[in-house]
């Protein structure tokens, strides 16, 4: 199934790339700070002799004090042995900061001569593209501040942006060569996998939000709870996380797929027939759920991801980031500058968000727990690595679809040409 993915991407480039982000940069910090060390043991001894020669022509201007004052001194050499070795840690300490300052001094001067291996990458690679599905949090901040090309402008990158309905829609343009780079729903990429795209996912949000999702009806229907499901009309868009949504929905009250009448539209097709009454519910995601930010789409909600999946809900409904084989393999330096600023992006966002909330608890407009979670995230990173853990679910996921015939054969997510792992943080 995969043969075309192992043409492009070797066999064990899960492992190279582990190798560039992870094994290789610890061997030079390693090296960096045996030479920092070295160099500062150096500048203490030199130091040091500077010090004892002064404390020696001090001696010889003070060979005509009588004995009685050597007694003295010899009295007091305890107090002196602790301030001379308190000299000598400051010596050692101080030697080691001027080698940062100087490592730093000389790092900058290296970037900005354009020999870092980024440089070098950028320069090859001279463009980068990029799709965002609409209403994704991270990528939206990332396009709109401009991040991403504040950080690659110098090396003489440019960053191209464009806009698809879906994740499924992505990973085939990232299979097709159209763009390098990408983030969407963990679904889509199953469909992807069975139908032999060529993609690696790459890391994962951390956190997916409880009310990103949900199954909504007009708001004059007779539809109460998800029971009252079977035998209508639902719309969500085939191999999307909606897909998999629903079929959870429906297994929590004993339904299956085929106990309703799917109706296989997009987000945006969808949207005009629901208004419309065309169909009875409709399954859907940010920006369509009627949140407070998107107030003036119709409908109410039936149930969403909290209290379809309670907290799994980032795990049973992950989004991930995903990337070309060649990206992975032959840029893993602009691999890493792209995911931090990607994360960055997920830190303001978190902010403002935490922000704006705290307006409204000022004024007793939204509850305080609400509140507290997002100031115990606001802390924490917004992407982080793929794990067993997230490819465990993913996995499930996968299994579900294979069951129900929805895709030709049992996939694998954890094999290391299609799933990245990785230690890296992605901070900086």
């Amino acid at each position: 199934m995969i043969s075309r993915l192992i043409d492009r991407l070797p066999r064990g480039t899960g492992q190279n790339i582990l190798r560039s982000l992870r094994s290789t940069t610890p061997r030079l910090t390693a090296y960096r700070l045996a030479v920092l060390f070295g160099i500062g043991i150096v500048s203490v001894l030199v130091l040091s002799l500077a010090f004892d020669s002064h404390a020696v022509a001090a001696a010889a201007s003070g060979n005509l004090l009588s004995p009685l004052v050597s007694q003295v001194n010899q009295a007091k050499l305890p107090k002196e042995s602790t301030i001379r070795l308190l000299e000598t840690v400051g010596l050692f300490v101080g030697g080691i900061l001027f080698c940062v300052a100087l490592d730093r001094w000389f790092s900058k001067r290296s970037a900005q001569s354009g020999n870092t291996p980024l440089a070098e990458q950028a320069r090859r690679l001279k463009q980068l593209k990029i799709g965002y599905p609409e209403g994704m949090t991270n990528l939206e901040v990332l396009r709109t501040q401009g991040l991403l090309e504040n950080r690659l402008q110098p090396f003489g990158m440019s960053v191209a942006w464009s806009s698809f309905l879906s994740a499924s829609s992505l990973i085939e343009a990232l299979s097709n060569g159209t763009i390098d780079f990408c983030g969407g729903g963990g679904t889509a990429s199953i469909f992807s996998q069975a139908a032999e795209h060529l993609f690696v996912r790459v890391a994962k949000e951390k956190y997916t939000a409880p009310k990103g999702q949900a199954i909504l009806v007009p708001e004059d229907s007779p539809i109460q709870t998800l029971a009252d499901l079977k035998g209508k009309k639902i719309a969500f868009d085939k191999g999307s996380s909606a897909h998999y949504v629903l079929v959870r929905a429906l297994a929590k009250v004993g339904l299956e797929l085929s106990d309703i009448d799917p109706i296989y539209l997009t987000q945006p097709q969808a949207l005009p027939l629901f208004r419309q009454g065309e169909v009875d519910a409709w399954v859907v995601w940010v920006p369509y759920t009627t949140t407070q930010a998107r107030s003036a789409y119709p409908g109410r909600s039936i149930a969403d991801l909290e209290t379809i999946f309670g907290d799994k809900a980032s795990l049973e409904v992950p989004t991930y980031y995903y990337a070309i084989p060649e990206l992975v393999r032959d840029y893993p330096d602009l691999l890493k500058v792209i995911l931090e600023e990607v994360n960055e992006a997920g830190a303001w966002a978190k902010k403002q968000e935490l922000e704006s909330v705290q307006r409204l608890a000022d004024h007793h407009e939204i509850d305080l727990s609400i509140l507290e979670t997002l100031q115990r995230r606001s802390a924490e990173r917004a992407i982080i690595p793929i794990d067993d853990q997230s490819l465990t679910f993913l996995q499930h996921q996968a299994n579900i679809f294979r069951d129900l015939n929805l895709i030709p054969e049992r996939v694998n997510v954890k094999d290391g040409t299609y799933s990245l792992q990785t230690k890296q943080n992605w901070t900086y």
